[in-house]
């Protein structure tokens, strides 16, 4: 149980909360004309001007309660009992005020750990203060209770949910990296792997053809240029000690393989353009994993797709692949925005370019990736 608590009072608080957005202002101007219409139309509330300055007071609160929750509550909750004292337990309460709530539920989701108990502390004080002012009987104060504890219960399983979500995201980029990373090893070990076959056969021949050998030295050396490129590029990214296959992985050259009619009627067309000889093994396998992906995404998610059009493109100092089908766009983000779309949008960044999926202005989905000719991971 100490370990527990020990646990709880340091947990961090969940990184980058949400700064102020639209629906924050637009939630503050609707609370403000609310709580005023309420303290015309209710005849029974007691203190009515205090009752609605208060709440309209505490509106702005709602604006810093991501980033500043524990302030934010402390002041909202602080103010009300101050007032409930002040006036005997007279001072009534408007409906409106139950947006108070979310200042409970964003302690839970965004405060630390420390945060949250002082929080909890805080308004249980609250609570009991309005109990013994009679602010509010036992059995309000019973349904209180279950309406904050269902806040609480609230917030903590968001919570919970973004870090097991931001997890898995994590662990698909960790994923993507390896992977990238064991196809540039494979890549150098091809290299060596050559270097040391024009190695033997040079010194074989050296002694009779002297020729041979210095053509032998030539391609060691650009072979080892290449090496070289691939392992700058290599230590970049994190890998796994596993073992790997000494031959290249699939390429542009690969990408006609996923032209074709499969048993739906879908039809693949690939189209090739530029020049696209030389391409870093990197770009190459990068340009047909992001290709790969995005058909399979069409055909699993396509609704009534009859085409997809795959279009690689280069010059002289980028790839450009765009993958675009014809399906409907109902319930195509859910399926798309998943962990595949996100493992091509790391490869591509890991390669210092550029990935992004969206649906088009009339009909179906495009995935478009740019990368750099050169390679470089960042």
């Amino acid at each position: 149980m100490h370990g527990l608590m020990r646990s709880v009072w340091n947990e961090p608080p969940p990184p980058d909360p949400p700064a102020r957005v639209g629906r924050d202002w637009a939630l503050a101007g609707v609370l403000v004309p609310v709580a005023v219409l309420e303290g015309f139309l209710r005849p029974d509330l007691p203190w009515r001007v205090l009752a609605v300055a208060v709440t309209v007071a505490l509106v702005p609160t709602l604006l810093w309660r991501r980033t500043r929750p524990l302030p934010m509550l402390a002041i909202a909750f602080g103010v009300t009992s101050v007032v409930a004292l002040l006036t005997g337990g007279d001072a009534g309460e408007t409906y409106t005020l139950a947006y108070l709530l979310l200042l409970v539920y964003a302690l839970f989701r965004w405060g630390s750990g420390r945060a949250a108990v002082t929080g909890l502390a805080l308004t249980l004080v609250s609570l009991g203060l309005s109990i013994a002012v009679g602010r509010i009987g036992p059995a309000d104060a019973v349904g209180a209770g279950a309406v904050m504890v269902a806040a609480i219960a609230l917030g903590t399983a968001f919570r919970y949910r973004a870090r097991a979500r931001q997890r898995e995201l994590d662990q698909v980029k960790l994923l993507e990296r390896e992977q990238l990373a064991r196809d540039l090893h494979d890549t150098v070990a091809h290299h060596v792997s050559a270097m040391a076959i024009r190695a033997q056969a040079g010194l074989a021949t050296a002694a009779s053809r002297p020729d041979s050998a210095i053509e032998a030295l030539r391609v060691i050396e650009a072979e080892a240029a290449r090496a070289l490129t691939e392992m700058n590029a290599m230590v970049r990214v994190l890998r796994r000690n596993e073992p790997v296959d000494l031959a290249p992985g699939r390429g542009i050259g690969d990408l006609p393989r996923l032209a074709g009619r499969d048993p739906s009627g879908l039809t693949v067309d690939v189209e090739l353009s530029g020049d696209l000889d030389d391409l870093p093994p990197s770009v190459a396998a990068a340009i047909y994993r992001v290709a790969q992906e995005s058909v399979t995404n069409a055909r699993r998610h396509a609704r009534h797709a009859t085409r997809v059009e795959v279009r690689v493109a280069a010059d002289a100092t980028s790839v450009r692949l765009r993958v675009s089908d014809d399906g409907d766009d109902a319930g195509r983000q859910s399926g798309s925005s998943g962990y595949g779309l996100i493992g091509m949008i790391e490869r591509a960044v890991l390669l210092g370019g550029t990935c992004v999926a969206g649906p088009d202005p009339d009909r179906g989905w495009t995935v478009t990736a740019v990368l750099p000719r050169a390679g470089t991971a960042t």
